[in-house]
């Protein structure tokens, strides 16, 4: 007499456990990005380019500039005293003279260039 009722509840609970869609966890987000549109439609990000020479120029008149020259042909960045404030000069195509505002012109290689400084003449600089 004993069985029936355990055998009532055994196929109770495998007809319970029977069930025709599978259960899949439930995804709450409990904080969601409030930029991920923005971020979706973003336009893509240009990485900076990579640097092709770090050249310290020993000029005509007999003072140094420092030039970082970057991959591309249209940027570098430019220092007249090692520990000094960092210009960088920019062109609008490669080979084109890189300049800044305030006066500064570069044009050249990581051989040889022609610098003008703002407040100096254009002089012609060696690595």
């Amino acid at each position: 007499m004993k069985t029936i009722p355990f055998l009532a509840l055994t196929a109770a609970a495998l007809v319970s456990a029977c069930n025709s869609q599978p259960s899949a966890p439930e995804v709450l987000d409990a904080n969601p990005d409030p930029m991920k549109n923005v971020l979706a439609n973003a336009a893509p990000v240009e990485l900076p380019p990579a640097i092709k020479a770090d050249k310290t120029f020993r000029c005509k008149d007999n003072s140094l500039v420092y030039v970082t020259f970057f991959q591309g042909d249209k940027l570098a960045s430019i220092r007249t005293e090692q520990t000094g404030p960092v210009t960088r000069l920019t062109a609008p195509a490669a080979g084109e003279p890189l300049t800044a505002d305030g006066g500064w012109t570069l044009t050249g290689t990581p051989a040889s260039i022609t610098v003008t400084v703002p407040g100096k003449p254009s002089q012609t600089c060696r690595a």
